[in-house]
């Protein structure tokens, strides 16, 4: 029995009526202690990132002005749009672009030869400057944010040396799986540029970069089933060539200046600020995996996931740095969003948490989610976090019907693996004023564990009246009644 008079509406009880509505990332935080360990400084002499973006900015100012110049609004005939999109946006990096006409445009309305366009357009994709949907160019976050946000273009900087395979030609006659091994080799000779503090002989990477093919070599082991030696590239076959490629595209991204000297023998190689910087960004990452304190780096991202389950977002945090820093990225973030797909909703969760680790090279893959309605309000969230908005206001992007079903993806997580009364707790993040008004949006949402979350939820409530009109709902659900 209940005080609440036969013919009173459900809507007027007081007791059904929740308290006023917190969003998600606030009830996240007050859940769980926040730990963070301090950032680890640059090494000494390190410009400042202000300094370091400035100068990014000079070695994509090219890049810059022509996404900007193809994302720009023109007519639908003759606009860059059509134009730059259909002529170089589906060229290779290195192979010929279509359409000279288009690209002869582009230069005469910048004032760049033909080939800084080509070579301009290369890098704003692979900086993530433009998007490209079809045959039309759209501007990527990172360009509308390029002259406000320095994080933004040190990331985009990133992306663009992490892609330096592809922004210079390669020599003639090489065979490609002693460029690949070159490819693979060249981190080496980047720390090693980056330990010595100044001017490193071409002849002393040489070395150097041939030992480190020789060792990738015995750790593939490449030996056929009938004893016979391995068919490829003779050590050391073509290095001086490869080397010198790599040090050139090297400097083309502006991650080292190349003296070219009067012989060979008196070359050397110096990593610019921006190059130091990056290389000891990535050796940091290195040094988070060699430190995984929970020891998840060999597991799969689910079972990765579930060990960071019950770690505040601080460790929680390293584990997924450590995870990631012993992929490559693109098989995390595909590993991740494998994970998010499955049937249980704290794993889609935490790969978001983890995702956001990831930051900028998941952009595409998270925009790609959007069209996935079981991962469309995370990759809304993710991107409106992703592109400035404050966590708190984050949920603000989310339609009523996105909000709600991940209220209700949210309660399965905590009813698969969380304790009754954080299930009871969870109502307070319902953007409903009324538990009526939620029951009546869930039910019609259609979310798949809707029934299992409002029978947890009945049985875990202590307010009966609650509890009966929940229990209802659920059985309506379960039978399709209204």
């Amino acid at each position: 029995m209940t005080s609440r008079k036969p013919d009173e509406p459900l809507a007027r009880n007081s007791r059904l009526r929740l308290v006023r509505p917190r969003s998600l990332a606030t009830a996240r935080r007050a859940a769980t202690t926040r730990r963070t360990r301090p950032a680890p400084r640059p090494p000494e002499g390190t410009p400042p990132r202000a300094e370091l973006a400035r100068q990014a900015r000079l070695v994509l100012a090219d890049a810059v002005r022509i996404a900007r110049w193809a994302a720009a609004p023109r007519g639908p005939q003759t606009g860059p749009r059509t134009a730059v999109a259909q002529a170089a946006g589906q060229a290779s990096a290195s192979g010929p672009l279509d359409g000279p006409a288009a690209v002869e445009r582009a230069a005469a309305e910048l004032d760049l030869t033909p080939a800084r366009i080509r070579a301009g357009w290369d890098r704003a994709r692979l900086a993530g400057l433009v998007e490209l949907h079809g045959a039309t160019a759209r501007p990527g976050w990172r360009l509308q944010a390029w002259d406000r946000d320095d994080s933004a273009v040190l990331r985009g900087w990133v992306a663009l040396l992490d892609a330096w395979s592809l922004v210079h030609p390669l020599p003639e006659g090489v065979a490609p799986g002693a460029v690949a091994e070159v490819v693979e080799a060249v981190p080496q000779v980047l720390s090693l540029l980056q330990l010595s503090q100044g001017p490193v002989l071409v002849p002393a990477l040489l070395d150097l970069l041939g030992q480190r093919v020789d060792e990738l070599r015995e750790e593939r082991c490449e030996v056929p089933a009938d004893g016979a030696p391995a068919q490829g590239p003779a050590p050391g076959e073509g290095l001086p060539a490869l080397l010198d490629w790599a040090l050139e595209g090297l400097a083309e991204v502006g991650a080292l200046t190349l003296d070219r000297g009067t012989d060979a023998d008196g070359r050397h190689a110096t990593l610019t600020p921006l190059g130091n910087w990056a290389v000891w960004v990535k050796l940091e990452q290195i040094c988070v995996a060699a430190q995984s304190p929970a020891g998840n780096i060999e597991q799969s991202a689910a079972d990765m996931l579930r060990g960071c389950a019950r770690l505040t977002p601080g460790p929680a945090r390293d584990e997924y740095r450590a995870w990631l820093a012993a992929r490559t990225l693109s098989s995390a973030i595909a590993e991740l969003l494998a994970a998010a797909r499955g049937e249980d909703a704290l794993l889609r969760g935490l790969a978001f948490e983890a995702l956001r680790v990831v930051g900028a090279p998941a952009e595409a893959e998270v925009r790609a989610a959007l069209a996935e309605p079981s991962l469309r309000p995370y990759a809304l969230l993710w991107l409106a976090e992703y592109e400035g908005t404050d966590p708190d206001d984050a949920p603000e992007v989310l339609t009523r019907e996105e909000a709600t079903w991940l209220w209700v993806d949210t309660a399965a997580a905590v009813a698969d693996h969380g304790e009754s009364e954080l299930l009871v707790r969870h109502l307070d993040s319902a953007v409903q004023g009324t538990v009526p008004a939620l029951l009546d949006e869930v039910r019609a949402v259609g979310h798949p564990r809707t029934v299992q979350v409002l029978v947890a939820l009945a049985a875990a409530h202590p307010d009966p009246a609650l509890a009966k009109a929940v229990r209802r709902a659920a059985f309506q659900v379960h039978t399709g009644g209204a």
